[in-house]
């Protein structure tokens, strides 16, 4: 621990946390002199590095914080195989204009046809430009703030629903949601309302929607209001490319 005041230039560097300029001025320096940089020229090399490396940082640090299951990218989504998928459609999801306007995303499809991939690939678009993002399965997070309420901590543990840019809620339909679940789940769709966007991934048609929780159709029906009100759905047909890939194998 620093008791003194900081004297010598990495000591400054160091206090400053200016982590670039630290490991690099004096290579920088030398560097300057053999080329005849001016002063300004030097200072911007060394601005220019800080800046890149306090910029990449930060994005391995959303990329973490965002909790994705693999990274996936737009490039590795193989748009030939389903049998049905506007792509434009999709790839204007890529723009992340939703995002900016606090609006939502639905990509609704069959087991196997790149939904994840898609929604994660979006999420990782988005921490790339600066956006964090927080990726999580339904049902984790209803386990996850059942046990917070059970412990008295549900105002707290639903603010990391509710900080994100983006919440992509994963796999909404693979398991049946009883009413506890379907409340606390409502609780993060409408506090996001309109003040963050969520991206969604479903097995289930809209319609199917009432008996994945617990064929409550009025909070369905809320669930689903808020939902669509500003939202873009995207339908994916197809056979699963999983399947594909155990019968090529």
């Amino acid at each position: 621990m620093m008791h003194n005041k900081p004297r010598h230039i990495s000591e400054q560097l160091d206090y400053l946390k200016l982590r670039f300029m630290q490991h690099n001025h004096e290579a920088l320096a030398k560097t300057a002199a053999a080329k005849g940089w001016s002063h300004h020229e030097y200072f911007q090399q060394l601005v220019q590095g800080e800046t890149d490396l306090r910029w990449y940082n930060g994005i391995e640090r959303r990329i973490r914080m965002a909790r994705f299951p693999v990274k996936k990218t737009l490039e590795q989504f193989q748009f030939n195989w389903p049998e049905k998928i506007n792509e434009m459609q999709l790839k204007q999801l890529f723009r992340l204009e939703f995002i900016a306007h606090k609006a939502n995303a639905i990509l609704l499809g069959g087991v196997g046809l790149g939904k994840t991939h898609l929604a994660t690939a979006i999420g990782y678009e988005a921490c790339l430009r600066g956006l964090p993002v927080l990726f999580a399965t339904a049902v984790d997070v209803i386990n996850t703030l059942a046990a917070a309420q059970a412990a008295g901590q549900l105002k707290i543990s639903l603010k990391q629903y509710l900080t994100p840019a983006l919440l992509i809620l994963d796999e909404i339909g693979y398991l049946p949601i009883d009413k506890r679940g379907a409340d606390l789940l409502f609780q993060v769709i409408s506090k996001r309302y309109e003040k963050g966007a969520i991206l969604i991934t479903s097995n289930r048609a809209y319609k199917d929607w009432p008996a994945i929780f617990n064929n409550d159709a009025t909070l369905t029906s809320a669930i689903l209001d808020r939902l669509l009100h500003h939202a873009d759905t995207v339908v994916i047909e197809g056979k699963s490319y999983r399947m594909k890939e155990q019968v090529e194998g």
